[in-house]
């Protein structure tokens, strides 16, 4: 992990994407909406439960015989789910310190390619491909889980998005 950590080659497209999210998402209400402010911490973590939940079922129904139809709900909803849960980890990716953002850069590449093995396993399925939708899907929890790798990385070991304040009331 120190490798990404110190990959100072990632930093021009950490500048490029940091520049777009802040001047995507000023400062007010939105930005501390998707920050979790009103939650008291970060929305990202909570929202990520919902795609990798879904997509996670999936995987155990379509080991099931006859589950294909469920498997493909579960996915649909995880994919719905992507977008929020995305625009909040951009939201607190923009503020985290350059190493921080260099892993969170890595973490949200291999989340993006989970979300498009989904998105294939929704095409291989409507086409009535079913094996090829379920290669897809597991494909995708292969990304996924190598996200949710990365993101307990920066929650965790880097402390990304941790309040050091103590609270003022007890």
């Amino acid at each position: 992990m120190v490798r990404i950590e110190s990959a100072r080659r990632l930093d021009p497209v950490v500048g490029a994407v940091r520049r777009i999210v802040r001047s995507a998402l000023k400062p007010g209400a939105a930005r501390d909406a998707l920050h979790g402010v009103w939650l008291g911490h970060p929305l990202h973590p909570v929202l990520t439960h919902i795609p990798i939940g879904m997509w996670s079922a999936a995987a155990v129904v379509d080991l099931t015989p006859g589950g294909g139809p469920a498997a493909t709900s579960l996915i649909a909803t995880g994919c719905a789910a992507y977008f929020p849960t995305i625009v909040a980890g951009w939201t607190d990716w923009s503020e985290l310190d350059e190493p921080q953002q260099r892993v969170g850069l890595v973490h949200a590449t291999a989340a993006g390619a989970a979300f498009a093995c989904y998105v294939g396993s929704l095409a291989a399925r409507a086409r009535g491909s079913h094996l090829r939708g379920r290669l897809w899907s597991f494909a995708g929890l292969g990304f996924v889980s190598a996200a949710g790798y990365l993101g307990g990385h920066l929650s965790y070991r880097q402390a990304a998005g941790v309040s050091r304040a103590t609270d003022a009331v007890q």
